[in-house]
This record gives C-alpha cells, sequence and structure tokens, in this order.
C-alpha cells in the first residue's frame, strides 16, 4: 500500500503545474502524442519507473521486471482477455480424474533466437528455479509440484521432482496434492520456460538485450541502463498474428511528478500503475475530471480480531463492528484513496458471490448485535479496546476515522497503538493484540489463496485463532471438486461462514489507478495486478 508522505512546498508547486497543465490538456479533450510518435508506427510509451533487476522468469519477482518478463515469454497457459488461464504453449492439456496429474502437448513454437521450445526447456526451468543455488524468491510457487518443496530445501534430489519431459512435445507433472487452480499457475512467470542451451552458455543471459532469449510476443531490442528498454515485435511469436504492437518504449523516470508531466506533454501513452506511480496530490483531480481509471486487483485491507480476547470472543460484537462501519464516507473524504469498499473478503478479480455479505454503514444492525452480544457475555458496557496498525500515516489516518466512527455509531472508546513492523508482527502472532490492520496480496488470482488463510486455528497467517468445522470441510472438498461450478458454490458457502462469523473485517479492495491515451486500447491488466501486452494495440 502507498505510504502518505509529508510534501514540500515544491513538491506541492510542481504537483500545480502539473495540475494546471493537465486540466488544460482535459479542457481540450486529451493530451495529443507529439508528431515524432505518430510518424513512428505502432508504439506504445509508457514509463518503467525504475531499472529492472531482471529479465529472467525465474528471478523475476517485482511488478516491472515481471511485465518485461511476460511481454519476452509465453507459458504453457496465458491469463487471456477474459482473465482466465488459456492453453498457450501447450496446445492440449490432459488432466488426470484425482487432478495429481496432467499432461502437456506442446505446439509448434521457437525462441526468439530460431531454437524449438520443447517440454525439456520447461523441465529445465522449473527444477533450476527450484535449485536452492538459483536463489529463485517465487521458488515456492512451485511447491505445487511433487517434491517441490523439499527440493528447494535440499530434503529431495531435483530428479525427483514432478516434472518431466516425455520427448520434446510432451511434459507430465505430478503434484503433491488434488490443485484445482494449476492452470492459474502456470501462466506465471516462475513457471516459464529457459533456453537450457543460452543459460548454460551464458549465466549472465537475461542482463543485456544482446543476449535475451525469450519466446514471447516481443523481444528485446535495446536496453540502455537505467533510462530506457525497447521490446520489439517477435516475429518468431507462435502467435505473432494477435500481437498489434510494433514497439513498446519504456523511459524509467522515478519522479511521479515528472511521470504524469511527461503524460501531458504526449511523450507517454500511460502514466501511473502498474508499473509507474501518479502523484497521490493529483488522484483527486484527476478523478474529479473523469481521467483516472482504476481497476480491483487480487488485494484486500482489513481488521483483524483476537477471536481469544473479550469482547471479541462473540461473533454478533464482531459484526457489530463491522457493520458500523461507514466504507463508503472513507472513500468519499479520501481516506482509503481511489481503492473500493469491501463488503466479503474475496476479492472482485475472483469472486465467487453475486452479492455482499452486508450492508455498508448498517448502524441500526450494529447496534441491535452489539446489545445481543454484549447481553450473551453478561457484561453491560465494553471493556478497553485497542486498535493496532504498524507505522504508517495511511494506516493511522484510516484508524483514526474508524475510531471516529465506531465512538459515533457504537459508543465504543478504542485507543489507537502503533506499533514498529518488527513488534507489531510479533504481537500479533503472540496473540498480544485486540483488534490490528492487515492486508492480503494474491499469490495467486484464485479464491483459495484468501480463504485457506483461516483453515486452521494455528495457521501461520491465522492470528485471530478462529476456526471452523464446516468451514474446513467447504474447503476440504473444494480441492477435489472438479467442476467449475460446483467448486465455486463450496467456495461461496465457505466465505459465507467466515462473513456470518466474522473474526476478519473487510474495509477495502485494493486498486491501481493510471491515465491513458484514448487510442490505447487492450492492455491486459490481470487480477493479481500484472500487465500484459500481448493483445495491445493503438487505435
Amino acid at each position: 500500500m502507498r505510504k502518505t508522505m509529508s510534501i514540500s512546498l515544491g513538491t506541492l508547486l510542481a504537483v500545480s503545474a502539473v495540475l494546471a497543465s493537465v486540466g488544460s490538456a482535459a479542457a481540450s479533450g486529451a493530451a495529443q502524442p507529439t508528431a515524432e510518435a505518430k510518424k513512428s508506427g505502432k508504439v506504445l510509451r509508457v514509463n518503467l519507473g525504475y531499472e529492472i533487476p531482471t529479465a529472467d522468469p525465474s528471478l523475476s519477482e517485482d511488478p516491472v521486471s515481471a511485465a518485461i518478463v511476460r511481454a519476452t515469454f509465453d507459458g504453457l497457459t496465458r491469463t487471456g482477455p477474459d482473465g482466465k488461464p488459456q492453453p498457450s504453449i501447450a496446445e492440449k492439456i490432459d488432466v488426470s480424474a484425482d487432478l495429481l496429474t496432467y499432461t502437456f502437448h506442446l505446439r509448434d513454437a521457437k525462441w526468439s533466437n530460431g531454437d524449438p521450445v520443447t517440454a525439456h526447456d520447461f523441465e529445465y526451468a522449473w527444477k533450476r528455479a527450484l535449485d536452492p543455488k538459483t536463489g529463485a524468491n517465487y521458488a515456492y510457487q512451485l511447491y505445487y509440484l511433487k517434491n517441490g518443496k523439499k527440493a528447494n530445501r535440499g530434503e529431495a534430489k531435483l530428479d525427483e521432482v514432478g516434472v518431466k519431459a516425455l520427448d520434446a512435445k510432451t511434459l507430465q507433472v505430478t503434484l503433491e496434492q488434488p490443485t484445482p487452480f494449476f492452470l492459474e499457475l502456470t501462466s506465471f512467470p516462475t513457471y516459464y520456460p529457459v533456453n537450457k542451451k543460452v543459460a548454460e552458455a551464458n549465466p549472465k543471459w537475461a542482463n543485456e538485450a544482446g543476449t535475451h532469449v525469450g519466446n514471447g510476443p516481443f523481444k528485446l531490442a535495446a536496453w540502455e541502463h537505467k533510462q530506457k528498454l525497447t521490446l520489439v515485435k517477435n516475429d518468431k511469436y507462435w502467435d505473432k498474428d494477435a500481437v498489434k504492437l510494433d514497439r513498446i518504449e519504456g523511459t524509467m523516470v522515478e519522479d511521479e511528478n515528472t511521470e504524469l508531466a511527461m503524460f501531458d506533454n504526449g511523450e507517454l501513452d500511460w502514466a501511473g500503475q502498474p508499473l509507474g506511480q501518479l502523484p497521490p496530490d493529483a488522484l483527486p483531480y484527476l478523478k474529479e475530471e473523469g481521467l483516472l481509471q482504476t481497476q480491483p486487483i487480487a488485494g484486500v485491507y482489513y481488521y483483524k480480531f483476537n477471536t481469544e480476547q473479550p469482547p471479541f470472543t462473540n461473533a454478533k460484537i464482531r459484526k457489530a463492528f463491522a457493520y458500523a462501519l461507514n466504507r463508503k464516507a472513507l472513500s468519499d473524504e479520501g481516506v482509503i484513496g481511489t481503492h473500493l469498499p469491501a463488503l466479503g473478503f474475496v476479492p472482485p478479480t475472483m469472486t465467487v458471490s453475486s452479492h455482499p455479505y452486508f450492508k455498508d454503514n448498517d448502524a441500526e444492525t450494529a447496534k441491535k448485535l452489539l446489545a445481543e452480544g454484549m447481553k450473551e457475555l453478561g457484561i453491560s458496557k465494553l471493556p478497553p479496546i485497542t486498535l493496532s496498525y504498524n507505522t504508517s500515516e495511511a494506516h493511522k489516518k484510516i484508524a483514526e476515522a474508524i475510531q471516529k466512527q465506531w465512538r459515533q455509531t457504537l459508543g465504543a472508546e478504542v485507543k489507537l497503538e502503533n506499533k514498529e513492523w518488527k513488534v507489531f508482527l510479533e504481537d500479533l502472532h503472540n496473540g498480544s493484540y485486540q483488534i490490528a490492520r492487515y492486508g492480503w496480496l494474491g499469490d495467486f488470482n484464485d479464491p483459495i489463496n484468501y480463504l485457506e488463510l483461516f483453515m486452521e486455528k494455528d495457521g501461520g497467517n491465522n492470528d485471530t485463532h478462529w476456526e471452523n468445522a464446516e468451514y474446513r470441510k467447504l474447503l476440504t472438498q473444494s480441492a477435489t471438486q472438479t467442476d467449475p461450478e460446483k467448486r465455486r458454490e463450496l467456495l461461496a458457502q465457505a466465505e459465507a461462514i467466515l462473513m456470518d462469523e466474522m473474526p476478519v473485517l473487510p474495509i477495502y479492495y485494493y486498486t491501481q489507478s493510471y491515465v491513458k491515451r484514448d487510442h490505447v486500447q487492450g492492455v491486459l491488466i490481470d487480477g493479481l495486478g500484472f500487465i500484459d501486452w500481448k493483445w495491445a494495440s493503438i487505435k
């Protein structure tokens, strides 16, 4: 989450100047691209924000590196415009009845250097990422493979990992347990192939344009470190007819005010997330003028209740505090920025319910539930309540606004407690809190990644200490359900239990904010907030 920072006079003046310029552009329609840009073909100009650490899919872990990797590589599956994984390098996929064995039949595809893409490239890449010597921080994404976790921890040999090239065109994968969302995972960069011949010949192959080899819709044409990076259409890509852009030019400007000014001056076609940033002070104006675009991503900001500490041992009191919140007011007053009020736990990018689980700002129900809960506990007055958050102006601003709402609606006096991050986490894990802020950004775009957080009372992230046998049963059943709709129904029932007992209080869903030219079409931002230019076009 972006932190609110103090702003110098110089920055305010710069923002004011940019806003005045953007305002002028808005009045005349939209800032136009330069004449030079118009002559240069189908070119998309973006700001990357910073020098990417790597263009190696096994080592990629930040959003900008992931954008370049997604542009220059292709996986067995790829998230399509509908937000769902679709076959890509894999032309045909067979899945065993027990969901433990996947057999991928590869299409004819080539690397950017002309080499054929084979099943051996996938086997090599996955085992390379799991090899502790590689130091891939996203290796845990491969723990779903049989012996994947053990191999990464040095407890099993890499040859024992459940991935094997049966021949050049057939990849067989064996999983540790049923994983209905596995095809979602195979579209993630850690599951991309790596050209074994190239990687073994030059360990630094991914650090320069001249030695980089990919198999995606674009190839790395130029890389002026810390200044500019250029991608061009890959004429050897198997699906090159779907690629409409000729070139993508990425600058590396870190200052957000400069980025917005470059957009206004016609030097950029896109400014803001998921690659760069827009000045926080400019967001209200851009929104008011209808220039700002926002898109939900797989993330939720919420408060945890310690269900073993009174009065939050009582579900009705927990629900009272949740129902008493006026999330719309938090949004209208700019407390939560451009993020979306949350009336459920699972983000909209993967929602399993067609309706909210409760009403926002339901003061009448909140008061009724509070009275019933206090009666059940045998108390006539709420005990002292403390809300904890880790050091951040943004967390503080939200906590103060919610503290005020709880006082006005429930008459609750809540003390705010600011803690350094390390101490904050230790207290959460030790149960030394009553209410605490938290956030979760998905590792993959599937509801189980959220709901499984509360499957076990002693689970690693379940500091609420809440558990429910029926909830656990539903999640267990969903793991072996092969019918997508029936699986969705099971997960919806589980989320309904979570929201009925309310061990967590949803506040908002994360969004990404940006501005773009009207002629830029087809840019895909997936549920995790990653950008893909495969289907982008300039109209």
